[in-house]
């Protein structure tokens, strides 16, 4: 496996830092202060082809190379979670949409996603369900029409997307939809206060007989959670290891400055060997998850059938890592952390989302210990 970038990649890099650092950091305390990512941040996302990562060329997509989708979610995760956040959410709808749509739904959909002319995002949580998603929102046939009740909740960008990729049973078979925001019977209220990444807009969708034409089913009646939910949420993981290696970086490298301007008892707090210790953690547990990044990555580049395997661990071990970063950056910045002065508050509340979305850790020890034992006992009987 190949761990060194191309130089393609490299240049992807700067480029996605360079934007990132103009376009995004100005931004990621405003972000976070009033809950709300700003017009012009989405308008320059889109310009540069960030909302179209990882779809289809043909209809207008780009970074095709999994390293370097995977690159820019790291960079939009070092300046902003909440900023990576919408640009995540709106490609796990794209890219299920693009992996199970029809022909008719990817042109007629597809390129407003990737020009950024629609947001989208994904409905799968509701109150009464979370990682069994055993969804409760019913369809019900109305001639050419299904009719959507029921309510979904903690949707990331729900009050901004124009456009869901919506999950509710049929009968007995959980079916995905393409929901939109104007839709008769459809509407939001969005979510405030929440405790991190106070940016992902989020919303609660109630659906009331929700009118929806037979041509927006994505795929065929029982496939939703098992071909187009699973679509959404892989890339979703994928997407989001990198982000929280990206964010531990930006831990890391805030800690790393602090230590060498901070002075205590006459020198500088670098020189500490217990300082020196939990910056070696930090490093450490950065680099384990970046190479796990690059291991998923591998895998999706060769399309090899671990890809979704190698993402959930990367997922686990990059969520997991940024807390126990997070934690120590604020410790070797003390009481300077917990005040505005620094990000590391903001840090430290963003990674403990991390833990919670696109499968918690409990649900991802469970998973990646199946898939584990499965795959050592076919490689026994091989």
């Amino acid at each position: 496996m190949k761990i060194a970038l191309s130089e393609a990649q490299e240049l992807a890099r700067r480029t996605f830092q360079r934007f990132a650092k103009e376009e995004v950091a100005p931004h990621a305390e405003l972000v976070d202060r009033e809950e709300r990512i700003p017009r012009s941040v989405v308008e320059a996302l889109a310009r540069e082809g960030y909302l179209a990562s990882g779809l289809p060329e043909e209809f207008g997509g780009r970074h095709a190379d999994p390293i370097v989708r995977g690159l820019m979610h790291e960079a939009l995760g070092y300046e902003s979670a909440s900023i990576q956040g919408l640009v995540n959410v709106h490609h796990m709808a794209t890219s299920a949409l693009a992996r199970w749509g029809t022909a008719a739904q990817k042109q007629a959909w597809l390129p407003r996603f990737t020009r950024g002319e629609l947001l989208a995002a994904f409905a799968l949580t509701e109150p009464n369900v979370g990682s069994d998603a055993l969804v409760e929102t019913t369809a019900e046939v109305d001639g050419d029409d299904y009719l959507l009740t029921g309510t979904k909740q903690w949707i990331t960008c729900g009050a901004i997307a124009d456009v869901f990729v919506l999950f509710a049973r049929v009968g007995d078979a959980p079916t995905a939809f393409l929901v939109p925001a104007n839709a008769e019977g459809f509407s939001r209220t969005p979510i405030q206060g929440i405790l991190g990444c106070r940016g992902y807009m989020l919303a609660r969708l109630v659906l009331d007989r929700c009118r929806v034409p037979k041509a927006h089913r994505i795929g065929t009646q029982g496939f939703g959670i098992s071909h187009v939910m699973s679509a959404g949420l892989d890339n979703g993981r994928y997407n989001l290891a990198w982000s929280c290696v990206g964010q531990a970086q930006a831990c890391l490298d805030a800690s790393l400055a602090y230590t060498d301007q901070r002075k205590q008892f006459g020198a500088p707090l670098k020189d500490f060997q217990l300082i020196q210790r939990l910056l070696t953690r930090m490093i450490v547990g950065v680099q384990s998850a970046r190479m796990l990044c690059w291991r998923a990555g591998h895998a999706r580049a060769e399309r090899l059938h671990t890809a979704s395997y190698e993402a959930m661990i990367a997922k686990y071990q990059a969520s997991t890592v940024l807390n126990e970063v997070a934690n120590q950056a604020l410790q070797i910045h003390g009481a300077n952390g917990c005040g505005s002065e620094y990000p590391i508050q903001r840090y430290l509340r963003d990674a403990r989302i991390m833990e919670i979305i696109e499968g918690s850790t409990q649900m991802l020890e469970i998973m990646i210990a199946k898939l584990g034992s499965a795959d050592a006992a076919a490689s026994r009987s091989a």
